[in-house]
């Protein structure tokens, strides 16, 4: 018991020991202005919080000494800090006004009091005793780079409400200069209310700003500027704000979030962390106990209010680990007599070497007094307000942790029952304005494919639209200085979207952006049908060529004289002429040379003769000729209902090479466009030459309208160069018209949206699960196939090769009519040589027995006629069995008829 006693009477003397060696009170100070009153009631929360915990300054209490001054009162602000350093203060807070700020930091470096500030100041040359929590400006300049870097933007427009906003992008502004990047600088006059006429400068020039802004302002007018920005429609998903300040999320940003305003900040304050979040509900407890609370009825702790809350929290940390090595006495100084404090420079530094959590994040100073190592929270507006999308650090840089599917499922979300302006050019068979006659009451105004095509898309993506046309495509010269069309509706953001057939194209690429192609083409050549070549009379030959024929020829002719030669030879081809006579001792061969050459002629014509080969020899060279005639006829019969039906036509061009080597036959392209673009910039040598005859030829080839251009291709000698997906429509529905070579180039159509427009990835998406369907090309098909008069063409060209004229066989019966001749003037020379034959047999004049037998002839009483019966003269009376015989046989045995007159033998 007594030994127990003892101890606890030791440590009862250690305890007294210790408290007196401590000093019991620290003072310290504060200097605010009136409208920095969050941070002074953040300071005082602080103190009483340190105060009452166990593990921080146990026996040591925090008292404060906060006085108001008038901002920018440097004279007021000197007679309050000194009026503090007489009672002994161990640190000075504020004031944040960057004058008296500046003379309170000089009095406190000259008596070696701390100096700790928690407000934006973007000096330098910080007096020694001065430490700030604000994030270094360069640290935060470099945040902003990182970011516009990470998003890619080449272009930009600042507002800037001071030269300290300029300091705060300084970084921004460096990496501009050696590059491509186009940056507008326009400061917000503080005296000026209104902004309108300055965002509709910026949407009037292009050039002269962007749809992405950077905005350098005080938190309380950021509401104001968003405000006049709606006003001109500049708080639409095609604009891109970035705003410097950390307290962004102090806005009501109601009325924007659900009209797609892309609006980015950063903030170094998360209201998600344990630590806020236990602050603030203690911080509204107060509130809602009607005491001072340092929210001042804010949703969220502005971020000087946390930074001086941390302040406090780094110098009682500080003072903490600085009273385990020795004590801490303040003691009452003079700024007359400027002697300073021993124990400031001790507790400076320990206060740059802290490393703790607090509101703001890690509070740590790596090199002196500023704060360098600190994390910023990325943060968009949503549909649900601003929601955190990534971070940003000095190490890492930008992380953004938002996944691509979420952005668009945000994406899809707001594009879900809106209404979009789309502009379109009236163009067959992209766009038709319907007739007044068959337009439906209330029913759209519009078809065509690509209203087709956007019905299809707006049903996938459940938005609405509405339609307004525009006189061209459009585009830019000169960057953004000129532009024209449907473009310059995009650019400055009149219109959502331009649906037409509209090809993407470099020059427009750098001022719109495109979805992907619903339709790929390339340029061709529109021209006109050659008139149909007039069969020729012998056109019946067309079908092999003349080396064929003359070969077949040769064939004909080898053949049957081949056949003759071998009859000859062979012994089987020698038969009796008498088979009732055996012992005959005469034999017969039947391919004498035109026998033969009539065998092969009745098997070339597939009509057969009454002469047949016997032996084997003969029968392989007729069999070997049969099967080459079958396959020559067979190919010739085939090959004439093509050549005989089928009308060739002879164009002039049959490619662009034929084209670009003539003069005779003029081209020319739209009078602006990629089509006639792309010969200006070709680097191929024949696009170039082609290039330099349309621009010197004398009257102009180049057309203002599509329609212009193809009247005159209808005129003839002229081609014009267009895409193919014009020229095919044209030729399905103009008989007339036809198109020469294949592609010049390859490219697509596109929807157009203004430049960063979010609705173009599910756009594009929606286009691609269309082509997978092959939705596209079934609407392909009936614009261009079957509605107003597609295909037409194509029945005609049926229609043409239904049936023959005498035109294309009139050849044949030429040839008939030619072989009738031949064969009358073949049986007139035999009728001579007979009738003379016969008068010199009967001893009379030719005319007599011409006459006798014309008579008779003419008569047409009957096929036979009575020969006279004479004997002939003994001379003429030849007994040799075969000289008069004919070869198949004849009247009786040993009389042969010749000429029609019996001769004995």
């Amino acid at each position: 018991m007594v030994a127990k006693i003892f101890w606890l009477g030791t440590l009862l003397l250690l305890h007294v020991t210790t408290s007196n060696s401590l000093q019991n009170t620290i003072r310290i100070g504060g200097l605010f202005e009136n409208e920095h009153t969050g941070p002074k009631l953040a300071l005082m929360h602080a103190i009483d919080e340190i105060n009452l915990m166990n593990d921080i300054l146990s026996h040591t209490l925090l008292v404060y000494e906060m006085q108001d001054v008038k901002p920018h009162d440097s004279f007021e602000a000197n007679k309050k800090v000194c009026r503090e350093v007489k009672t002994g203060i161990a640190a000075m807070f504020g004031p944040v006004s960057t004058i008296s700020a500046g003379h309170v930091q000089s009095i406190c470096n000259s008596l070696s009091i701390p100096h700790i500030q928690a407000h934006w100041d973007s000096r330098d040359n910080r007096e020694y005793y001065s430490i700030s929590l604000y994030p270094d400006y360069l640290s935060l300049s470099k945040a902003f780079k990182a970011l516009i870097e990470y998003w890619g933007w080449t272009s930009f427009t600042v507002l800037y409400e001071d030269n300290d906003g300029l300091v705060r992008l300084q970084e921004v502004l460096k990496a501009t200069k050696g590059t491509d990047m186009k940056v507008t600088v326009r400061k917000l006059d503080p005296l000026v209310e209104n902004y309108v006429h300055m965002f509709k400068d910026l949407i009037s020039n292009p050039m002269q700003g962007d749809n992405r802004i950077i905005v350098d302002c005080d938190v309380s007018r950021v509401a104001d500027i968003l405000h006049q920005a709606q006003k001109v429609n500049m708080c639409s998903e095609t604009f891109h704000y970035l705003f410097t300040s950390l307290d962004v999320g102090l806005v009501d940003l109601e009325d924007y979030k659900y009209g797609g305003a892309n609006i980015t900040a950063m903030r170094i304050v998360d209201p998600s962390r344990p630590k806020v979040m236990s602050v603030t509900e203690d911080w509204i407890f107060e509130e809602i106990n009607s005491r001072p609370s340092p929210l001042q009825g804010q949703r969220q702790i502005p971020t000087d209010t946390a930074l001086m809350y941390d302040a406090a929290h780094l110098f009682a940390r500080a003072l903490h680990e600085l009273l385990k090595f020795q004590s801490v006495k303040t003691v009452s100084l003079s700024c007359s007599k400027p002697q300073p404090w021993n124990d400031g420079i001790s507790l400076l530094n320990y206060m740059k070497a802290m490393d703790f959590e607090g509101l703001t994040g890690r509070i740590h100073y790596q090199n002196g007094r500023k704060r360098t190592d600190f994390e910023l929270d990325i943060v968009e507006l949503t549909m649900n307000g601003l929601q955190k999308v990534g971070v940003w650090n000095p190490r890492d840089g930008v992380n953004i942790t938002k996944s691509y599917k979420e952005r668009q499922t945000e994406v899809l979300q707001e594009l879900s029952n809106k209404t979009l302006r789309v502009v379109t050019v009236l163009d067959k068979p992209y766009v038709l304005e319907i007739e007044p006659d068959d337009r439906r009451i209330n029913g759209p105004r519009y078809e065509g494919f690509c209203i087709d095509l956007l019905d299809r898309i707006a049903e996938k993506l459940n938005f609405n639209y509405t339609v307004t046309p525009t006189k061209s495509y459009g585009g830019c010269k000169d960057g953004f200085k000129k532009c024209d069309g449907m473009v310059k509706e995009l650019v400055e953001r009149r219109a959502d979207l331009a649906v037409a057939g509209m090809t993407i194209t470099w020059d427009r690429e750098q001022v719109i952006d495109f979805t992907k192609p619903f339709l790929n083409l390339g340029i061709t050549i529109l021209y006109k049908k050659p008139e149909p070549e007039p069969p020729k009379l012998f056109s019946f030959l067309d079908p092999l060529s003349i080396d064929v024929w003359v070969y077949m020829c040769a064939g004909y002719l080898c053949v049957s004289f081949m056949l003759f030669v071998i009859a000859r030879f062979t012994p089987y081809e020698w038969c009796n002429p008498h088979p009732c006579n055996p012992d005959t001792d005469v034999v017969e061969n039947q391919f004498s040379i035109l026998n033969s050459l009539w065998f092969t002629i009745g098997s070339l014509m597939q009509q057969g003769c009454e002469i047949a080969p016997c032996a084997i020899s003969t029968r392989l060279v007729a069999g070997i000729w049969w099967f080459f005639t079958l396959i020559m006829i067979s190919s010739y019969t085939a090959n004439l209902a093509a050549f005989l039906t089928v009308e060739r036509m002879v164009s002039d061009i049959s490619s662009v090479e034929d084209l670009a080597k003539q003069t005779k036959i003029k081209y020319g392209t739209l009078n602006g466009g990629s089509t006639k673009n792309f010969f200006a910039s070709s680097k191929f040598p024949i696009y170039q030459r082609m290039w330099n005859f349309m621009k010197s030829a004398e009257p102009s080839v180049f057309v203002n309208k599509s329609q212009n251009g193809i009247a005159r291709v209808k005129q003839g000698q002229y081609a014009f160069f267009a895409e193919s997906t014009k020229v095919e429509y044209e030729i399905e529905r103009e008989c007339s018209l036809m198109q020469v070579g294949g592609w010049l180039d390859s490219k697509g159509y596109g929807i157009a949206l203004p430049r960063d427009s979010p609705y173009r990835d599910p756009i594009s998406n929606a286009i691609l699960k269309l082509q997978e369907d092959q939705e596209i090309h079934k609407m392909y098909n009936t614009w261009w196939k079957e509605k107003y008069g597609g295909g037409k063409c194509q029945t005609v060209e049926a229609k043409k090769t239904s049936a023959l004229g005498v035109k294309h066989v009139g050849g044949v019966f030429v040839v008939l009519i030619g072989g009738m001749v031949a064969g009358v003037f073949v049986a007139i020379c035999e009728f001579i040589y007979k009738a003379r034959k016969n008068a010199r047999e009967d001893k009379q004049s030719l005319c007599s027995e011409m006459a006798e037998e014309f008579r008779f002839a003419i008569r047409c009483l009957g096929s036979s006629k009575k020969t006279i019966k004479r004997k002939p003269p003994d001379h003429e009376i030849v007994d040799n069995g075969l000289q008069f015989m004919p070869l198949t046989g004849g009247n009786n045995y040993g009389q042969n008829n010749i000429g029609g007159r019996e001769v004995y033998a």
